[in-house]
């Protein structure tokens, strides 16, 4: 099989994962009405869309359990061509209820493509040049959020279906670039595969993501419903996400560097305290376009420190156990940002400022037991020759 370089692996991955978040989000704005039109009722809707989360929760371990025992290249092969064909199955005329299962395969599908990408990328690199490495996936899983809804933007509700089988295309295309991608998977081994290492380095950084995933979860929930409390135009909401990117997108270097070179336990909690007390900001300001800059200027906390998060999850493992981290990793995202969605509404509908403000002072407190998580941890890495 035709091996590539780190460097060569890691333009790929990025091209994989821009394309797979830009095709997840590009019918996003759409989807709800594009099922209601198929007779899906409100209830019905809510089911559909949280079926995606669900079903990374559930399976994202259990898939990188079986990219450490039989590679994470058939893993991530599999994974963009069940995606691939998931997509397509918008096309074919059948009631809402029916989709369901195309949103649990997709979410599955989408969180084993997180799980081996990013432990591809662990694998391949040295501790001192992973945080770098990881920064250029995290910005390509941006640029495809900010792309996807503005591409989207040209489908109708009645395209929408050919507009998902058009992502699917580009899916099996990714699948075959994958083939030829060194993930860093070593012969298959048939001997048991290597207990996980519960340390510090890896129970702080689940609680890190977790605090994370709250306030994303806020923002799933009640980011659109805010603004428009606050009488935004649709222009505005759409441009609230795109200024959330593209200093995600411009930064997302600078904050590998930082993960590489500086101390990644203050910068990750220093990240997260960044994102609190922004979550907790925005419903006390009632100018729309202050919050468009003030989303960036989140943004740049958020950039800075993601790398470092992830860096410290995968630090001191051995290959064999790295996407069975990931996948913890990615299990703890996703299940606080489901879980915050899912509280957040309820409470927004009480009082808007609510949602913000309860899971702000959560996600900060969460965050603060990192100093003792990671009290013992080296917070820098050495430089490799």
């Amino acid at each position: 099989m035709p091996l590539s370089t780190p460097q060569q692996t890691l333009r790929r991955l990025t091209i994989i994962v821009g394309i797979q978040w830009m095709g997840a989000t590009l019918g996003l704005p759409l989807l709800p009405l594009f099922l209601e039109h198929r007779g899906g009722t409100p209830s019905v809707i809510g089911l559909i869309m949280a079926t995606f989360f669900v079903a990374g929760v559930v399976t994202q371990y259990f898939l990188g359990h079986l990219a450490d025992k039989f590679g994470r290249q058939p893993v991530l092969i599999c994974s963009l061509v069940a995606y691939g064909l998931a997509s397509m199955t918008y096309l074919v005329p059948v009631a809402a209820p029916w989709f369901i299962i195309t949103r649990v395969i997709q979410g599955a599908s989408a969180g084993a493509i997180e799980v081996a990408s990013m432990s591809a990328v662990a694998a391949v690199f040295p501790e001192d040049q992973r945080g770098r490495a990881i920064s250029q996936i995290f910005g390509a899983q941006l640029f495809g959020i900010a792309l996807g809804p503005v591409v989207g933007v040209l489908a109708t509700v009645h395209d929408l279906g050919w507009a998902f089988f058009a992502t699917g295309l580009v899916s099996l295309a990714a699948a075959f670039v994958a083939f030829h991608t060194n993930v860093g998977d070593e012969d298959y081994d048939r001997r048991p595969l290597p207990r996980l290492q519960w340390n510090r380095q890896l129970l702080g950084a689940l609680v890190a993501t977790s605090a994370g995933g709250l306030c994303v979860g806020v923002y799933e929930a009640c980011w659109s419903l805010l603004m428009h409390s606050h009488h935004a135009t649709t222009l505005e909401i759409r441009l609230s996400w795109t200024m959330f990117a593209i200093p995600w997108v411009a930064l997302s270097r600078v904050g590998g560097w930082l993960a590489d070179h500086a101390n990644r336990r203050l910068i990750a909690l220093a990240g997260i305290w960044n994102g609190a007390f922004f979550l907790s900001l925005y419903p006390h300001i009632h100018n729309n376009v202050a919050i468009l800059f003030l989303g960036s200027l989140e943004s740049v906390g958020a950039s800075l420190s993601l790398p470092s998060i992830s860096s410290l999850m995968s630090q001191g493992a051995v290959n064999r156990e790295l996407s069975r981290r990931q996948g913890l990793y990615a299990t703890s995202n996703t299940a606080s940002l489901a879980l915050a969605a899912s509280v957040s509404g309820f409470l927004f509908s009480i009082n808007t400022v609510l949602p913000f403000t309860i899971i702000a002072v959560v996600a900060a407190l969460l965050a603060t037991t990192t100093l003792w998580w990671w009290r013992h941890v080296n917070g820098h890495v050495s430089q490799s020759a």
